[in-house]
């Protein structure tokens, strides 16, 4: 096994990790940032990316991406292709294990290993997704291309509501598909769903396919009560069955919410352990944007910074 001792490693590549990467790199901490298994994270499964500041012609995902990583290298960032296997952040220095054969002992470690949509599993779903075809998980970030059009959104939860509301201000009709005849939403989240005229909910339902051949064209929903299929004509469908955060290997060692959303000390990216700090989606539920995840990359750099100073790491 081979161990270096760093002073500062990023554990994840999005927007988050790389900003942390740009200001570790321009304070001289020397950063090595290993990628995880999808190098540029949930952004390179997005074609256009229209609302992240100073790309006034927008840019897809994967250029974005690569942007950054750019950014990075070019300040001195050691960017590595590996998954971070284990980790022993209670010991001083830490201790990281990737692809469980290389050992890292590191003074501070800002872990932005993001976190991944839910899917329902679909075959059309993951071709229509990965082909940029209308299937999409973020409202926010993609709603804005279905304006005065029909769409439909999966989910039941107060994200499905705020997004389907959110939709309903952009598109003619939303249909909303919930699997249970009531929706786990708040009810203040509810009432808003219910009062909005253009929001269709499909009680008792669920997909069964999406249908289109280089983009959606309408999907098949069954209801479980009557044992019906129905066809309904739509051009782009959302799904909002929540997020898993990517932090499964920091349980134990990280405090973190009952979904695995790391806890951070608020208005900093400060973890319950010294000289571990969160970015990024992997501490953020409520807005999951590239742009704040960029913002938390930078406070992680800077806390790691001041920490260092702190312990007179030089």
């Amino acid at each position: 096994m081979s161990s270096e001792v760093i002073k500062c490693l990023i554990i994840g590549s999005g927007p988050a990790g790389y900003t942390a990467a740009i200001y570790a790199a321009r304070a001289d901490l020397k950063p090595i940032l290993y990628t995880g298994m999808v190098p540029g994270g949930q952004l390179t499964e997005t074609t256009e990316v229209d609302n992240f500041p100073g790309y006034p012609k927008g840019i897809t995902g994967p250029e974005m991406m690569e942007d950054l990583k750019a950014q990075a290298v070019r300040f001195g960032t050691d960017v590595r292709f590996g998954m971070v296997t284990k980790a022993d952040l209670k010991s001083s220095p830490k201790k990281i294990w990737v692809d469980e054969t290389t050992e890292l002992l590191a003074e501070t470690v800002i872990v932005s290993t993001g976190a991944s949509a839910k899917w329902l599993g679909l075959p059309n779903e993951t071709r229509l997704r990965m082909s940029a075809g209308g299937v999409s998980a973020c409202a926010v970030c993609d709603g804005f291309f279905f304006k005065g059009q029909e769409v439909a959104i999966v989910g039941a939860g107060d994200t499905a509501a705020e997004e389907a509301t959110y939709l309903a201000k952009l598109c003619k009709k939303v249909y909303m598909i919930v699997r249970r005849s009531e929706m786990r939403a708040s009810k203040a989240m509810q009432n808003r769903v219910k009062n909005t005229p253009n929001i269709e909910i499909l009680w008792d339902s669920e997909t069964e396919d999406i249908l289109g051949e280089n983009a959606v064209e309408a999907v098949i929903v069954k209801n479980h009560k009557t044992g019906e299929s129905k066809k309904i004509i739509v051009t782009g469908f959302f799904v909002a069955i929540g997020h898993k955060p990517n932090t499964d290997i920091f349980k134990g060692q990280l405090d973190m919410d009952e979904l695995g959303y790391i806890q951070v000390v608020g208005g900093t990216s400060k973890t319950n352990l010294k000289g571990v700090f969160a970015v990024g989606d992997a501490a953020d539920k409520v807005y999951r944007q590239a742009v704040t995840a960029a913002g938390t990359g930078c406070m992680g750099a800077l806390d790691a910074e001041r920490y260092l100073a702190e312990i007179g790491v030089h």
